[in-house]
């Protein structure tokens, strides 16, 4: 991604997998494009968004809640951010004089126009049942998502784009509010050791808009659920030196600028052929930083996120950085695939970001992963499904993306957790849906 980092992706009820990038994002090919249904905005119906409005957004000292005599007194907020008013590129304004939007990829590039009317609808969270979460980390995911709009606003635009839910009324300043919101009542009831008032329907009906998404795939068009995939992080065994075992590396880049795209010349046979290995044509170009076998090596590469068991209750681990620009080829095993990825050791799962130091720390549980150019970062989802008889809500943040959603509008993928098997997490994911219902909250 340029900041689209791609990742892999675990599709339930399809054989193999939908590959992703780190935790970030994976290798997908862009989804088909579909005929234009609706007309484009013209330039002079689109008004600017003010990014100062956005980046002085905070958390109120103190906020009123409905049905609720609490006050909220949130310990946490963002410091005021110099403006900019500079931003004129209409790519990144809010489009509320239509419903009709135009439909970007990867590239920025038009793909087709939809009617946001055909993807959402006023809706309310059905009352009976309670919303699953686990609250500390979902605030903490909240919170690191919040954080990035405050800091990067004017490094990474995309995250300025409204997408699709501007045809609805909904700009980035209501999804930053709506983040601080949360937060703020996360922090009072975890506080106050009570359960979050975000785990009570009536709570969520009352103070926020509730917008039923319906999926729109050209392939399915009769499915309004969203398609549920799941992702994960594998543990994989290795070294920090080379073994006889662990003699495969996952190397790193060095400071290499942006503009400096010597990797890009080399495939992954290439670079396992010894290119940077002393007396290879590349040598100290790169370099290593953990050894794997050549099966870690490809679920690394597969994975994006990798936790790295090192032996002796040591353990790290390591994300995907920058590709070598080859695409990822459906239908090629995977030990043939010329795509290779460079790596950089991190201290969390990382989401979203631009580059790699500033990508979002998430969390298993509560994060989702989509199409951020076109629906959203930040958008608070429920999904709601029947298992086992019974109905299920559960909420997440849309803080993480891949080459699947470029565009997607009928598909979440969603964090699973770490995993030392195939098998545990396979056991793990038949409890979760392969479709659901999906509904954006919005505060009001």
């Amino acid at each position: 991604m340029k900041m689209l980092i791609p990742k892999m992706r675990f599709v339930v009820g399809l054989a193999g997998f939908l590959l992703a990038g780190s935790i970030s994002g994976y290798a997908y090919e862009n989804s088909e494009k579909s005929q234009s249904i609706e007309t484009d905005y013209s330039s002079q119906n689109i008004k600017n968004i003010s990014l100062n409005s956005l980046k002085n957004s905070t958390v109120p000292e103190q906020q009123n809640l409905t049905n609720s005599s609490l006050k909220l007194t949130p310990n946490f907020s963002f410091q005021t951010a110099p403006s900019t008013n500079g931003l004129t590129n209409n790519l990144y304004q809010p489009q509320l004089l239509s419903q009709a939007y135009r439909v970007i990829d990867e590239l920025k590039k038009y793909q087709f126009s939809i009617n946001g009317n055909k993807l959402f609808s006023p809706a309310e969270l059905p009352s009976s049942n309670k919303v699953s979460f686990n609250e500390k980390d979902l605030l903490s995911t909240l919170i690191n998502t919040r954080q990035y709009y405050q800091d990067h606003a004017d490094d990474d635009p995309n995250i300025l784009r409204p997408g699709v839910l501007g045809t609805q009324g909904v700009s980035v300043e209501d999804i930053t509010k709506t983040l601080d919101f949360m937060i703020a009542v996360l922090q009072e009831d975890i506080a106050n050791n009570r359960p979050t008032r975000l785990q009570d329907p009536n709570f969520i009906n009352s103070n926020f808009r509730v917008i039923r998404w319906s999926a729109y795939n050209p392939k399915q068009p009769q499915r309004k659920d969203l398609r549920i995939t799941k992702y994960a992080v594998f543990v994989h065994p290795g070294s920090r030196t080379k073994t006889a075992k662990f003699n495969v590396p996952l190397y790193s880049l060095k400071d290499t600028p942006l503009t400096d795209k010597f990797y890009t010349k080399y495939t992954k046979q290439d670079v396992l052929s010894g290119i940077y290995e002393p007396g290879g044509k590349e040598f100290d170009k790169v370099k290593p930083i953990v050894y794997m076998s050549r099966e870690g090596l490809e679920e690394a590469l597969m994975q994006g996120t990798i936790l790295v068991d090192l032996g002796g209750g040591s353990s790290a681990y390591f994300n995907v950085d920058r590709s070598n620009e080859i695409p990822y080829v459906k239908g090629i095993n995977r030990r043939s695939q010329k795509r290779y990825w460079y790596f950089r050791e991190v201290k969390d799962i990382k989401g979203y970001g631009y580059k790699i130091d500033e990508k979002i720390s998430i969390k298993s549980g509560v994060t989702f992963a989509g199409d951020v150019l076109n629906v959203g970062l930040g958008r608070m989802v429920v999904i709601e499904y029947m298992k086992n008889g019974r109905r299920h809500l559960r909420m997440g943040v849309v803080a993480d993306t891949g080459g699947a959603f470029l565009p997607n509008f009928y598909q979440l993928d969603f964090l699973a957790g770490i995993f030392k098997s195939q098998a545990s997490f396979n056991q793990y994911i038949k409890q979760l849906p392969t479709y659901a219902k999906a509904y954006i909250l919005i505060k009001k």
